[in-house]
């Protein structure tokens, strides 16, 4: 007797009942993995100090270009005050006016100058034209030297009107002529 081996089967599926329907798989939905807060890592330089220093920076900014534009006027006015004083109408006119012993008397002794000029000077080649206002303070009083010179083809000054007008008093010296007036 031969007998040939079978192989196994497999086990029969449960026979299908009409009562019982079949429902397909329902999947759960993939939860998030939950992790540990981690710590945010430290802020930089600006993060920290932006509030301050935006309108700090701003701020210094504005008042250093406000500085530089004060710096170059005042520079502008320097040089164009230094170029009077140094002028020969200026110097002469300065000179003979606190010489005279009548703007002594009216001003008093030491007459010194103040503040800054007024007026204009241009000089072209060797000949020039000087317009100027210098107010003088002595011990009893102010006055304003008033200068108007042309600077003639030889270098020199002539002057067509220098006299000085006391504040307090309201007297005009007139220093090209020897008397004095008043208003």
């Amino acid at each position: 007797m031969s007998t040939n081996p079978q192989p196994p089967q497999p086990p029969a599926p449960p026979p299908l009942t009409s009562q019982q329907p079949q429902q397909p798989q329902q999947l759960q939905p993939l939860q998030p993995q939950q992790y540990p807060p981690q710590p945010m890592p430290p802020k930089g330089w600006w993060g920290r100090n932006w509030k301050w220093f935006l309108p700090v920076g701003c701020l210094s900014m504005m008042l250093i270009t406000v500085g530089l534009i004060a710096l170059i006027i005042w520079g502008v006015i320097s040089a164009a005050t230094g170029a009077m004083k140094s002028s020969d109408a200026y110097r002469k006119g300065v000179a003979m006016a606190v010489a005279d012993p009548r703007v002594a008397a009216a001003l008093g002794r030491p007459i010194k100058e103040e503040g800054m000029p007024s007026g204009s000077i241009s000089v072209h080649n060797s000949t020039g034209h000087a317009d100027i206002r210098v107010t003088l303070v002595g011990p009893k009083g102010k006055g304003t030297l008033h200068i108007v010179a042309n600077k003639a083809r030889s270098g020199d000054w002539e002057f067509w009107e220098l006299y000085v007008d006391v504040q307090s008093t309201g007297q005009e010296i007139n220093l090209l002529h020897g008397n004095a007036r008043h208003r």
